[in-house]
């Protein structure tokens, strides 16, 4: 697969009403970004099955089916977050049984409809436990089955022999992960965060570029912070849903990045881009970085970042963002 150096992230269409969300979200504005990212050249997607507890899934789809084939992209969705249906607002967990791992892809291909999923990514290591995104403590392990991680990956090349995946890929699984993991079946792909405001993941992408597999980063623009248009007040204003609004990136840390982005407007300027297109083209500028995620939740949000495709920064400009 060909990419576009930028792919359109989904997360933000699950709309409300699960642990995760983002707030409210209309299904033909998203269905619109979807179309606008393909008229800006983007011909990837990136979703999940747990955004918005399979809907943003659903909404891809519709997106997708309205397009001529011609000019459909390349869907890319994850596995091994499993949340339960009579509590939405209940943590979802890590599970990746193999069994559990069938069903989703089951449910994937039905929610996409599509015959075969593009990229299908290990959304994270199985653990047992309720995922910790927010960083309330609420990751407690119970007494879940913890899949190793040989035999899940193992399970996923099978789903890509069978012809149900094209490829497979892992996301938030560090180097010794990745290399146990290739020792079973080739990585093709792997999905670190990547931004100037957290770059804990550069071990993991150094290991890729050793090792020839692909790199697709998210969270270049940090959930919004580094789109240029946040501000204090945005971050007080942020709707009840939104689970930016409890976060400590956009609280306890808020000063601190908002100066991480006056110093990002600096070098957009210069290019006359918006500071979105500068913070992406940053990440995109760091070796082993095949492409990079960028969300959206309206149309004129892809017209902010899609410049970053072609915007090459100086070797002073990265120096000034070191």
């Amino acid at each position: 697969m060909r990419l576009s150096p930028i792919g359109l992230g989904s997360w933000a269409f699950g709309g409300e009403g699960w642990r995760f969300s983002w707030g409210g979200q209309d299904d033909a504005r998203s269905i619109a970004t979807v179309h606008a990212a393909v008229e800006a050249g983007v011909n990837w997607i990136d979703t999940a099955a747990v955004y918005g507890l399979g809907h943003s899934e659903e909404v891809v789809g519709k997106a997708i089916a309205q397009l001529p084939q011609s000019e459909r992209p390349f869907v890319f969705t994850k596995v091994g977050l499993v949340w339960d249906p009579e509590n939405p607002a209940a943590a979802p967990r890590r599970i990746m049984r193999a069994d559990s791992v069938r069903r989703e892809v089951e449910d994937s291909l039905r929610r996409l409809g599509v015959e075969a999923i593009d990229l299908y990514q290990v959304h994270w290591p199985d653990t047992g436990a309720s995922l910790d995104w927010d960083g309330d403590g609420s990751g407690a392990a119970d007494d879940v089955r913890v899949t190793p991680l040989e035999e899940y990956w193992q399970t996923m090349a099978e789903l890509k022999k069978e012809g149900k995946v094209r490829a497979i890929g892992l996301s938030n699984h560090d180097p010794a992960q990745l290399a146990a993991a290739s020792a079973v079946a080739p990585v093709d792909a792997v999905q670190p965060p990547l931004s100037l405001i957290n770059r804990s993941a550069e071990p993991e992408i150094d290991w890729a570029a050793d090792h020839g597999t692909g790199v697709i980063v998210y969270q270049p623009l940090h959930s919004g912070l580094l789109s240029g248009t946040f501000t204090r007040e945005r971050a007080a204003r942020l709707d009840a849903g939104d689970w930016r609004r409890t976060h400590p990136d956009f609280t306890r840390d808020l000063d601190r990045n908002l100066a991480i982005v006056d110093r990002l407007r600096t070098v957009s300027e210069g290019h006359g881009v918006p500071v979105g297109s500068a913070a992406i083209a940053w990440a995109l500028a760091r070796r082993g970085v095949t492409g990079a995620i960028a969300g959206a939740r309206g149309p004129e949000q892809v017209r902010d970042w899609a410049q970053a495709a072609t915007l090459r920064l100086t070797p002073e400009d990265l120096t000034h963002l070191s």
